[in-house]
């Protein structure tokens, strides 16, 4: 028998070997999944807690990681979006609108709080229309320029009064607002729930106006307030427009969780809004969350701004243009 040549057999060792890589070579790595989108999400200490509880809590989830801060003044939230410290907000519209109008890097992504205020007067003071305020003071949460305030002073307007000289406007936290109500050391106060059902508790007073049917008649339009809703960095949505998206339908899907749930989104709003469950409960009936994007409400939200600024300017200082409105 003939040896076989150690070069032939040097080359088909060779040509194994090249075979091998190629194969090996050809072989697809399993890619590894995305690490989810992050962005930060700025809410306000209040009844807004509650249709977050489902985003909070992960009984609503998404392809976008939102991490949740809470503001509890206006200067702390201006404060956070000038500091680059959110993408996402949620804000009180004419707070909004007013931001807008100073460096309009805003924009409007849905409106989700439609009804929320009501107007207290103590047991045995009498409340008959705007009028029955003359030399009277409303003491209210937040501060100048925001819903309620907006509201009121549309109404002592219309019904021929001065706001600041025939009517007092007082700004107070509302736990405060409702300490000064129950111990009956104030006559009027305009409050958001659960507020209300608080102060009215052992009878403290009652109900004496609806803000919401209120706009309604005045405005010809549904018995409903564009109160709050989610608004984004102008630049941030520009970059990432997905994500805007991603965060919109979230929300939307937590607040449809909250209307659905909410005794466990009251449990989970305890952990940032501790008030009992029953005044909770109780405050829902007077509330209604509801997610409408910025395409479909803002013809509502134009009108309650341009109503707004026509009776009372300094309250919108400059109506925002269409790059307000998100699509």
């Amino acid at each position: 028998m003939r040896k076989k040549s150690p070069i032939i057999f040097t080359g088909l060792l060779m040509l194994l070997m090249l075979l091998s890589l190629a194969v090996s070579g050809c072989q697809k790595t399993t890619p590894q999944p995305p690490q989810p989108a992050e962005s930060t999400l700025i809410n306000p200490v209040g009844p807004l807690v509650l249709p977050l509880a489902g985003l909070e809590n992960g009984a609503v989830k998404g392809p976008v990681t939102v991490k949740v801060s809470y503001w509890k003044s206006n200067d702390e939230a201006i404060g956070l979006l000038t500091g680059n410290q959110a993408d996402f907000a949620v804000l009180p519209v004419t707070l909004a609108a007013n931001l807008y109008a100073n460096q309009k890097d805003l924009v409007m992504v849905g409106v989700h709080e439609w009804k929320v205020f009501y107007l207290l007067a103590r047991q045995g003071v009498q409340f008959t229309d705007w009028s029955s305020l003359k030399n009277k003071s409303i003491h209210m949460p937040v501060g100048k320029g925001q819903t309620v305030d907006v509201l009121s002073r549309l109404g002592v307007i219309r019904a021929g009064l001065t706001p600041d000289q025939d009517v007092q406007f007082v700004y107070a936290p509302p736990q405060e607002v409702v300490s000064l109500f129950q111990t009956g050391k104030i006559d009027f106060a305009a409050l958001p729930e659960p507020y209300v059902t608080l102060a009215m508790k052992d009878n403290a007073g009652s109900i004496v106006l609806d803000y919401q049917k209120y706009w309604g008649e005045v405005a010809a339009v549904e018995p409903r307030v564009p109160i709050a809703g989610l608004f984004v960095k102008k630049d941030f949505a520009a970059k990432n427009p997905q994500m805007v998206k991603d965060v919109a339908q979230m929300l939307s899907d937590s607040t449809d969780w909250c209307n659905t749930n909410p005794d466990a989104a009251i449990e989970q709003a305890q952990n940032t809004l501790p008030l009992p469950a029953a005044v909770m409960k109780a405050s829902l009936q007077r509330t209604e969350f509801k997610y409408i994007p910025s395409a479909e409400c803002r013809d509502e939200v134009k009108k309650y701004l341009e109503t707004i600024q026509q009776i009372d300017p300094n309250s919108i200082k400059q109506l925002p243009d269409q790059g307000f409105y998100g699509e």
